[in-house]
């Protein structure tokens, strides 16, 4: 998620940009733009980069494991079209 120190650097920006007829309430308004930008990100589904990587590490075992069972499934459907060699022949 955004830290605390882009969200009032945003603000901070937003109230240069106010005329300089509203920037006498410039304190009042810093805090009323920062506390909309968190409320509205507050409501977006988001994840710490923590969570992020947690999950992403869990995907890369899963991968691995997956890619290992394929090559063991393919080994021994291998190992099956092989004719056996002990086996009797029952030809006629």
């Amino acid at each position: 998620m955004i830290s605390l120190n882009h969200i009032d650097d945003l603000a901070r920006r937003f109230t240069e940009l106010l005329p300089p007829g509203l920037r006498e309430s410039q304190a009042e308004l810093q805090e009323a733009f920062k506390g909309a930008v968190q409320a509205g990100l507050s409501r977006l589904d988001l994840v710490t980069r923590e969570e992020f990587e947690v999950q992403r590490a869990v995907l890369l075992r899963t991968r691995e494991k997956l890619e290992a069972l394929e090559r063991s499934v393919a080994g021994l459907e291998a190992q099956r079209a092989q004719p056996t060699a002990h086996a009797p022949d029952t030809t006629l």
